[in-house]
């Protein structure tokens, strides 16, 4: 604490925060397209503020890696690559690894519950053939399963790499299907942590990973 400042409590999100949560939303989702420019006067116009906290939320999202900066010429949403694909795999599968070992040592059944119905609901998509539905509770499990791990540092990294992970999900939708073996493999990541083998939560984590990671660059090349 610094001796002698004194600090007015924040009853609300700043219009910055508010702003960023929107363009991330917007990203996350197609509406602002991989590789398009994001002008400041339009959006300033949109949103109804000045360009002060609107170049704030903007550095946030380069911040994110979600925005990358060009020499006079101005913010771009960030296109990903395979090789963006493979390091987003990498440390989702690091960073779930160790919030899956959290949940386990936690003996938690709340989480187990909550991840089964959210699988549950994944294998009705499946079984509907409803894509929407099928991503947005693929997604669903992971955030669960990070959040359910009361770890604050994982769950704000992991926040980001979801972002990224649904735009590569958006940006191949036509092609990307989710089949039913992945719903299964959602199913035995949760009877690794059920049964409190650690490392056979972690291989099966991995193994998701990869093959997620597989089809995805997969359908993109």
């Amino acid at each position: 604490m610094v001796i002698g400042t004194r600090f007015e409590p924040v009853h609300q999100e700043s219009t910055a925060a508010l702003i960023a949560r929107q363009l991330r939303e917007a990203i996350m989702f197609g509406h602002l397209a991989p590789g398009s420019q994001l002008s400041e006067a339009e959006l300033s116009a949109q949103f109804g503020v000045s360009r002060g906290p609107l170049r704030e939320a903007m550095q946030r999202l380069v911040q994110e890696g979600l925005l990358r900066s060009e020499k006079n010429r101005g913010l771009f949403v960030k296109v990903l690559d395979a090789d963006d694909i493979r390091d987003i795999y990498v440390a989702r599968s690091a960073i779930e690894g160790a919030a899956a070992l959290l949940v386990l040592r936690a003996d938690d059944a709340e989480a187990i519950s909550e991840m089964r119905a959210v699988c549950e609901e994944m294998n009705r998509a499946v079984k509907r053939r409803d894509k929407v539905l099928m991503s947005d509770s693929d997604l669903h499990f992971h955030e669960i399963l990070v959040r359910r791990s009361e770890s604050p540092r994982l769950r704000r990294m992991h926040e980001t790499l979801l972002v990224e992970t649904r735009m590569c999900m958006t940006a191949l939708e036509d092609k990307y299907r989710l089949p039913a073996a992945v719903v299964k493999e959602h199913f035995r990541i949760i009877d690794a942590i059920e049964q409190g083998d650690e490392a056979l939560t972690l291989r099966r984590i991995e193994d998701h990973m990869q093959d997620a990671l597989t089809r995805l660059t997969a359908v993109g090349s």
